[in-house]
């Protein structure tokens, strides 16, 4: 079973920085196309970044520009490094495999507010 745990959140003023890290356990994560999602309170759960397995990225429009996903296949890790970070961007945000996804993990909160 796979298992997917995030942390990195935290409270951040607007303009801040934050970088969230998922550790993904199981084998073959280099394998496959990741990614990041959030999801705001009283909203459906969203696609903000994927990177493929030669890490090829996406970006949702919200955030091109200020946040950039990465991954170490060595460490079994993504990682989303959010810049210029603004209050809309607040949410827990979760890692997953892309199509299928595994179960999700707990997530970790991000709160931009001054």
């Amino acid at each position: 079973q796979v298992q997917l745990v995030e942390s990195g959140g935290g409270l951040v003023q607007p303009g801040g920085s934050l970088r969230l890290s998922c550790v993904v356990s199981g084998s073959m994560f280099a394998f496959y196309t990741m990614g990041w999602f959030h999801q705001a309170p009283g909203k459906q759960r969203e696609l903000v970044a994927q990177i493929t397995s030669s890490s090829v990225t996406f970006y949702a429009d919200s955030v091109k520009g200020r946040f950039t996903i990465a991954r170490d296949n060595a460490k079994n890790t993504v990682y989303l490094q959010m810049n210029s970070l603004k209050p809309e961007d607040t949410a827990v945000y979760y890692c997953n495999r892309i199509s299928p996804s595994w179960p999700w993990g707990q997530g970790t909160q991000v709160t931009v507010s001054s």
